[in-house]
């Protein structure tokens, strides 16, 4: 017989073999689509991150914390550089300025330098060579945010001619010029303070002083270098000054207040090809037609084409910012949340009528996008209609960006993720990619 004791234990796992016995049959007789939708609402969504974010705006403080998880050197002994730091005083007071496009072009600036894995010390770059001012001409050559040279322009594929000069195009400026600091950040071992010497004097000249020095790259500290100009020698400590002064300026409350609102996150837009004036496209979307030419001041007299009839890119509010912030993606636009073939990539009029009918007041998209759906006597299936009737409302469709989520999307449409989920056929193990479309709703019912 077994002893008294082990007969108690063993009559005490009786119910917990039997709780168990009934969980396994349970989940065996649930279907897995059902309990992969239970664990999609179950679960906690992700933290927010202000990265993978594609609104039209974003917070003031957020572009600040990219910056500043972004740099290289975070440390900031007391009165470093302090000449240069007064120099530069002014530049935390513009960033926190509502009425400069100082912090959504840092913002834009600071993107594309993360995308390219490079430190965000170069976003401070244009501080220095043009006060982040994207028209600014030298009356030595150089020209734009990034006071590029003809030369060096050319050399990095920025389209220069007669009556265009895309160092004046934030857009095509900032992508060469993460191009070359990609090269150089190669070229110099990661260094950026070699890397941004670079920058100001040329390659050949840093490598020579390298040379001089009798030292490897990798061995080679930036202040012993000699036969360099004192603007080269001080563009580091200008830099540092500058960083150190917005590190700093994070004790101001003031400050971060200023910074904590909504800023226009600008994208790249390539404009298709029925819209030739940033009049036109500022009307169609919504924006502010001074500071479009503010922005793009290589279309000075507002027409957005190259020469030759190219479509050239404008900087400027995107409902969604879709790859790599400038990247311009050849024959695709952004506009209203939704991405589109230009007419650069073949599609017809009436494609470009209907998804500009999305971007304009909403009063005016309404009846546009009624007529340009369906005639005004047949609903959205075709069927003839009682006059007066109106056509039922189309279903809220989203494009998915970069590093977006079924939890981002259905928070930011504010449904839950287990019904978008199943509207669009999918389960909670579904991995979305960038440019798949999915409904938000279904098609809504008409009014009488």
């Amino acid at each position: 017989m077994r002893p008294a004791r082990a007969l108690a234990r063993a009559a005490s796992r009786r119910p917990l073999h039997a709780a168990l016995a009934a969980c396994l049959y349970l989940s065996a007789a649930l279907p897995a689509p059902a309990l992969a939708a239970d664990a999609a609402q179950l679960a906690p969504p992700p933290a927010a991150d202000p990265a993978n974010d594609t609104g039209p705006t974003r917070n003031g403080r957020d572009i600040y914390q990219r910056f500043r998880d972004g740099l290289a050197d975070k440390t900031c002994e007391p009165g470093v550089s302090s000449r240069w730091r007064q120099h530069f005083a002014t530049a935390p007071k513009r960033l926190a300025a509502k009425d400069d496009d100082l912090l959504p072009l840092f913002g834009y600036v600071v993107d594309a330098l993360r995308e390219a894995s490079l430190p965000t010390e170069y976003a401070l770059i244009p501080f220095v060579e043009s006060g982040y001012r994207p028209g600014a001409r030298s009356a030595s050559g150089p020209a734009g945010l990034w006071q590029m040279i003809a030369m060096t322009a050319r050399n990095h594929r920025v389209p220069m001619r007669e009556g265009y000069d895309g160092r004046l195009s934030p857009v095509e400026s900032t992508q060469a010029a993460v191009r070359y600091l990609k090269t150089l950040h190669g070229m110099f071992g990661g260094d950026w303070r070699l890397t941004v010497m670079a920058y100001n004097a040329g390659e050949y000249r840093v490598l020579n002083a390298v040379k001089r020095g009798g030292q490897s790259i990798a061995a080679t500290r930036h202040d012993d270098l000699t036969g360099l100009s004192d603007i080269t020698t001080a563009y580091v400590r200008k830099l540092h000054a500058l960083s150190c002064l917005m590190e700093q300026a994070d004790d101001r409350a003031e400050w971060l207040n200023a910074l904590d609102r909504p800023v226009p996150r600008l994208a790249a837009v390539t404009v298709p090809a029925e819209i030739d004036s940033i009049g036109e496209w500022a009307a169609r979307t919504d924006q502010d037609s001074a500071q479009l030419l503010r922005l793009n001041p290589v279309f000075d007299n507002g027409r957005i084409v190259r020469p030759g009839g190219q479509r050239a890119p404008l900087l400027a509010v995107a409902a969604s910012a879709i790859g790599t912030p400038g990247s311009g993606a050849s024959g695709l636009s952004l506009a209203g949340g939704e991405l589109f073939p230009s007419a650069a990539a073949g599609s017809d009029a009436n494609v470009g009528a209907k998804v500009f009918s999305t971007t304009l007041a909403p009063s005016e998209a309404a009846s546009t996008s009624a007529s340009a759906e369906a005639p005004d006597d047949t609903d959205s299936d075709g069927k003839k209609t009682k006059a007066g009737k109106h056509v039922a409302a189309a279903p809220r469709r989203h494009t998915v960006g970069r590093g977006e989520n079924a939890w981002t999307i259905a928070k930011r449409y504010g449904v839950r993720a287990a019904d978008l989920l199943k509207l669009n056929g999918l389960n909670a193990k579904t991995v979305l990619k960038p440019g798949q479309a999915l409904l938000i709703d279904g098609p809504k019912p008409g009014r009488k």
